[in-house]
């Protein structure tokens, strides 16, 4: 399987992802000092809803096209005043044009994607942004290769790997290992596929082992997490999370439950502080 974000760009997990990255790069605003956003499966960054793959799933009539009417009091306006900003009505931007949306002239972005073609894309889409970086390389090798950051001392890393491979929750686990190992007080937001229940809790339960402290889990369920072959919902484990992120997740969780017509929807610590 040769994964293409396009046939689901602005679905309910891009929604809940979206969000919560948001309100993370928020907390990062708070100080003047630096910080650094690693996205490390960053796709291209813009998506055309009205492009035929989109189409042909529709995913996005089921996300983003609800939200159209959200008030400006709604805890998702910040993250869709972004979304109006770098894509309009007919472009869905993902994590990595988000991101860049509030980069300071002091912050950096560096975005990591392995598909030739779609670095290319992502490429043209910032050949005019002096501080944001586009290279192809795997996730994991960019984690030994890039970390620690050479000009901030605070940082978000953003993995959200597609799972078209076996064996990603386990690659996950070693990826927080390696960024503990290199760069210990940044921010680590980890996305994954809820379908069925066993393999999450089987990472869950890894990660709590690893000895990592403050680990924040997120999650919206679109239904019951009973068929493996269909993704039922979706999680962010957030390490380090900043002050208030928690609060602020619980209330956009809330809020895309009733507007999605969600199943349900979590925050908990699986780690305290």
């Amino acid at each position: 399987m040769n994964y293409r974000h396009i046939y689901h760009a602005g679905n309910f997990a891009d929604c809940m992802k979206h969000a919560l990255l948001v309100s993370l790069l928020h907390s990062f605003l708070r100080k003047p000092s630096a910080f650094m956003v690693l996205d490390t499966h960053a796709g291209i960054g813009r998506y055309d809803l009205q492009s035929e793959e989109a189409e042909k799933t529709g995913e996005w009539r089921e996300g983003i096209g609800l939200l159209a009417e959200e008030a400006p009091s709604s805890p998702l306006a910040p993250w869709l005043a972004l979304v109006r900003q770098a894509g309009g009505p007919r472009f869905y931007p993902g994590s990595p044009l988000l991101a860049a949306c509030m980069l300071r002239a002091q912050d950096q972005l560096i975005c990591c994607e392995k598909h030739p073609d779609d670095k290319r894309a992502l490429y043209r889409l910032f050949a005019q942004t002096p501080n944001v970086s586009v290279h192809e390389r795997d996730a994991y090798e960019a984690l030994r290769a890039l970390l620690p950051p050479k000009t901030a001392r605070r940082g978000l890393i953003l993995l959200d790997p597609p799972f078209e491979e076996p064996g990603e929750f386990s690659r996950l686990a070693d990826a927080l290992a390696t960024i503990r190992a290199r760069f210990a007080n940044a921010v680590v937001a980890l996305w994954y596929p809820i379908k069925h229940r066993t393999p999450v809790r089987a990472f869950q339960t890894a990660m709590a082992g690893t000895g990592q402290r403050n680990i924040l889990v997120t999650e919206l369920l679109m239904r019951p997490p009973h068929d493996p072959d269909r993704l039922n919902g979706s999680g962010l484990m957030v390490i380090n999370p900043p002050y208030g992120f928690a609060e602020n997740a619980q209330a956009i969780l809330a809020r895309l439950k009733t507007v999605l017509g969600a199943h349900d929807y979590e925050t908990s610590m699986l780690v305290p502080e």
